[in-house]
């Protein structure tokens, strides 16, 4: 066995020099040190827990079980960030910095997997299974049980932009046809932006799932998943989607259906004097009711996101009509606050009643799916946490506001472009990371952490998550691209 006596002296010196911040006892770690521990543990994860090329969120440390957003087959990776779609894209940001083939070698295993999923339509699910005939099997007994993640109660089998589910996939696919000009990519990546400016609504808006389905009618209410949706991202995560494209490959209409999503911001702006924004409408562009816990309401996070999103879209075009809707916005939060306490930490709920602007809270009983009564009222005492409280900072809106409106549309086209382009002025990963990083990985290449389990039969009701060790893909790609920015910088 062949072993690394730098490292161990390093780690050791790093413990025994701990008491001096101020003495360095170590040497940084050098390129081929780095580039070695990224190898192995990209050789690993790529060669070892991979699926196809593609992963899922956690694994536990023997590798018998795995977990997506809820628990995952062997057969399954997931597609929404920070699955398969990330990894893929750090793969291809070690390959830029390092010029090493095993790192695009594995970007394309993570790309071939997705587009194997790619549904006809063009877009993608949450999830890939490599098993289809045991896919709605899994739904049954697995998915639909775990209580809370109402996405996956029924399986509808068209595509979802919810949770960068698809706009993640294409974007990683158009940044591989960019780096490799490889044409045996761009057929994948030509249907997944066709289909969406497919599935675009005339008004520049966006449904959660596409193409249309109206089969899961639930609760009392009818199924949400054809509405207008800006929760969880999916106008905004297409809008710059489609502008990553046209800058990328030119084509104008990406360009065009990136506009009317912006001006979908202005058509969907709520009427004084609740002049903000829901998290999904009707087709009359009134707030619709999602998820159980997600009323009809006027959305104060919503709101917020929506308020920055329009000063980003003036940076972009120049054009000051998106900046008209936020001062009406911005005097609907200052109306809306509901505690002035500053021993409390919060002033809004996330959630108003349409016309009466009361704050709306959900509750339920029942300990499971089965046994779960739920309903929403006025009262604030014992309801739920989601988006029960929200404390924004409006001081910092209305300057941010203020600034951004003082801008030239010229000076605030260059200010976009900057912002694109920046220089790189990051300070470099500190040696200690470093060296804390390189130090921590196993023998077989992985990073071993908490991991933490939910009871997934008491769903969100759990409180008490059950902590095991394993890994965890963020913390793989946040490791490797803290390595990867050492050797770049």
């Amino acid at each position: 066995m062949q072993i690394n006596f730098r490292s161990i002296i390093i780690f050791g010196c790093l413990i025994a020099c701990c008491a001096s911040e101020n003495y360095k006892c170590y040497a940084d770690p050098t390129e081929n040190e780095v580039l070695a521990v990224m190898k192995k543990a990209a050789g690993f994860m790529a060669n070892t827990v991979s699926y196809r090329g593609g992963y899922v969120y956690s694994y536990s440390e023997d590798l018998s079980q795995q977990w997506g957003e809820i628990p995952a087959r062997k057969t399954q990776i997931w597609t929404q960030p920070p699955g398969t779609p990330t990894v893929g894209m750090m793969y291809l940001k070690a390959y830029k910095v390092t010029g090493e083939q095993e790192f695009l070698d594995y970007a394309e295993r993570a790309a071939n997997a997705l587009i194997w999923g790619q549904r006809p339509a063009g877009g993608w699910q949450y999830l890939i299974d490599f098993d289809m005939p045991g896919l709605r099997t899994w739904y049954d007994k697995v998915a639909s049980q775990c209580w809370g993640w109402e996405e996956y109660y029924h399986y509808y089998g068209n595509c979802t932009f919810d949770d960068a589910a698809t706009s993640a996939p294409t974007e990683f696919l158009l940044e591989l046809y960019v780096t490799t000009l490889d044409p045996k990519y761009k057929p994948a990546l030509i249907k997944a932006l066709d289909f969406i400016l497919d599935s675009q609504y005339p008004n520049g808006g966006w449904p959660q799932r596409y193409p249309l389905i109206f089969d899961y009618p639930h609760d009392g209410h009818e199924d949400y998943t054809h509405f207008y949706t800006y929760n969880d991202g999916v106008i905004i995560n297409n809008i710059e989607l489609l502008l990553d494209a046209y800058e990328k490959l030119g084509d104008e209409a990406y360009r065009k259906a990136a506009v009317r999503g912006m001006d979908f911001y202005i058509i969907s702006q709520l009427p004084k004097p609740q002049a903000g924004w829901a998290q999904q409408y009707t087709m009359d562009i009134k707030p619709g009711w999602a998820r159980t816990y997600e009323p009809a309401a006027v959305s104060a996070h919503r709101t917020v996101n929506n308020i920055n999103d329009l000063m980003r879209f003036y940076k972009i075009t120049g054009d000051r009509r998106y900046l008209s809707p936020i001062p009406s916005a911005i005097e609907w939060l200052e109306n809306s606050i509901i505690n002035t306490d500053t021993s409390k930490k919060f002033t809004h709920t996330g959630f108003y009643e349409p016309v009466t602007n009361k704050p709306l809270y959900y509750h339920f009983t029942g300990t499971s799916k089965e046994t779960m009564k739920h309903w929403v009222d006025y009262d604030s005492t014992g309801g739920w946490w989601y988006r029960k409280q929200f404390n924004p900072d409006i001081t910092g809106i209305k300057r941010a506001y203020k600034r951004i409106y003082s801008l030239t549309p010229t000076e605030a086209v260059a200010e976009y472009k900057a912002e694109k382009n920046p220089i790189n002025t990051s300070p470099k990963p500190s040696p200690e990371r470093i060296t804390e990083i390189l130090s921590s990985i196993d023998k077989r290449g992985a990073w071993i952490t908490d991991i933490q389990i939910t009871d997934y039969s008491k769903g969100m009701l759990s409180l008490s998550p059950k902590t095991i060790k394993g890994i965890n893909i963020s913390v793989y790609i946040g490791n490797m691209n803290l390595l990867i920015d050492y050797l770049k910088q």
